[in-house]
């Protein structure tokens, strides 16, 4: 078994399939079976290495590492940690690999698949990136749909409306079919109690409980 999982051929295809599972976790609305399989690939590699003494508590470790900087990637602004993550992974690689040139071969053709296939499901299939649109806001507030900019409201003053949520300070009113967000003129006004504009000063719209 060892002899098997530290096959350079073996060891190629270990790669590919984990860095082919990460690609198609990039189009997945959660952690799905193929970054199962991909992570279940990468332990066998380690596994395989481990047991054959080419891989040190060093490379583990590292390798551990790398995974937990990816995930964090997923709560952490920016690209920081993700690329440390994936440098991490990469130099545990060759750490456990017998062969370092072996290794940059196999690292090289799993990298060239996975860049296939990404490639491929984006022009190919027509497939989305869903973890990067959960990190971008694609939705606007419209006019359309009952929302309006708060920016020079001078045509407020002076009018009524109902409070949409409870104002404490801040909250959200309704005058004349829109949505507004306003502050209350300093105390707290319960929800559905009508209000009055009785302030605007650029972009902040000051009610009173009438």
């Amino acid at each position: 078994m060892t002899e098997f999982l530290t096959d350079p051929i073996v060891v190629t295809v270990l790669l590919s399939i984990a860095g082919i599972g990460i690609v198609l976790e990039l189009f997945s609305s959660k952690f799905g079976v193929a970054g199962f399989i991909g992570v279940f690939a990468l332990i066998l590699f380690f596994y395989g290495h481990f047991q054959a003494g080419l891989a040190g508590y060093g490379a583990l470790l590292l390798f551990v590492a790398g995974l937990l900087l990816i995930f964090l990637e997923f709560f952490l602004p920016g690209a920081i940690s993700g690329t440390l993550g994936v440098a991490a992974l990469i130099l545990s690689l060759f750490l456990a690999g017998e062969d370092a040139i072996q290794i940059g071969v196999s690292i090289l053709i799993a990298i060239f698949l996975s860049v296939l296939v990404f490639f491929m499901m984006i022009k190919i299939f027509d497939k989305k990136l869903v973890l990067f649109n959960k990190m971008v806001l694609f939705d606007s507030a419209k006019k359309e749909d009952g929302y309006v900019s708060n920016i020079n409201r001078f045509d407020l003053l002076g009018k009524e409306g109902i409070a949409l949520t409870i104002l404490r300070p801040a909250g959200t009113v309704i005058i004349n079919n829109e949505r507004v967000d306003v502050v209350s003129e300093g105390g707290f006004i319960e929800q559905n109690a009508a209000v009055k504009v009785i302030k605007v000063e650029g972009a902040r719209i000051v009610v009173r409980e009438v």
